[in-house]
């Protein structure tokens, strides 16, 4: 894939002291499994995490947070509601938001169908991974509930036009994550499967996605400039004494990182 250029730790270095700079409030509808996990991430790199899901209320939030996040993991109704009302105010009050489509596909068609509403209020950026993003974008995929069967190279051209169709960042995390506005796209390479065995890294990335465009005016490279930083601390976290500890070390390698590394 000649054509993806090759993203690295010192294009990211701006944007991740970017985020501890501006303090970041992140408002994030996301699922029920992740939400402790995704507050300290977003706490680690320095942005400020809110969980505000109530219909009545996030209209009100949306409207003074600096970015949003909608995660569809554990949807239903009413969150749905929420997600709907929330995104069509992102939208009128131009709050960045980014949309993680968790699980869409065929076998799934009542969040996928959410899923293509709330793509209707342009998210500023879309996270997922190769499945998920090649049944966003009508393909066919391989998806086995939120856990992708195909690999970033396959869908490349799909989050491509996924991108320029809806005039949006698409970041396609895998093995080797691509993050593309459609004409541009960034490859970054890295990360450790250990990631994959633990619950919430890639939904606490697409918090870190929102926390990155809050605050940036590259949106392209504030995506990409997060997922090189999950990647790192995934590869820098402690794996010796097994999953659990794995996860707090990701929290860890995340609040203590600095540019010197990798």
């Amino acid at each position: 894939m000649s054509q993806a250029k090759m993203f690295d730790l010192a294009q990211a270095t701006p944007f991740i002291n970017n985020v501890k700079q501006q303090h970041p409030l992140v408002h994030c509808i996301t699922n029920d499994v992740v939400q402790n996990f995704t507050a300290n991430v977003l706490l680690a790199i320095g942005a400020s995490p809110a969980m505000i899901v109530a219909k009545q209320e996030v209209a009100d939030f949306v409207s003074v947070a600096s970015s949003l996040l909608v995660n569809i993991g554990t949807i239903e109704d009413n969150i749905a509601q929420s997600m709907l009302i929330a995104a069509k105010q992102a939208q009128q009050s131009q709050t960045p938001w980014v949309l993680d489509p968790v699980a869409v596909g065929p076998a799934l068609p009542y969040r996928t169908a959410i899923a293509h509403q709330l793509l209707a209020f342009k998210p500023t950026a879309i996270r997922g991974n190769a499945s998920e993003i090649l049944a966003l974008s009508g393909e066919q995929s391989c998806s086995n509930g939120p856990d992708s069967q195909d690999s970033t190279e396959q869908a490349l051209e799909a989050a491509k036009q996924l991108a320029q169709k809806y005039q949006t960042i698409v970041a396609m995390t895998g093995d080797i994550d691509y993050v593309t506005n459609g004409q541009i796209t960034y490859r970054i390479e890295g990360g450790d499967i250990a990631l994959t065995k633990v619950t919430g890294t890639g939904c606490s990335l697409s918090a870190m996605v929102a926390a990155f465009i809050a605050s940036s005016d590259d949106t392209l490279l504030a995506c990409a400039s997060a997922c090189l930083m999950m990647k790192k601390a995934g590869e820098q976290a402690n794996k010796h004494h097994g999953l659990g500890s794995y996860a707090v070390s990701i929290i860890d390698k995340l609040s203590l990182f600095n540019s010197h590394h990798g």
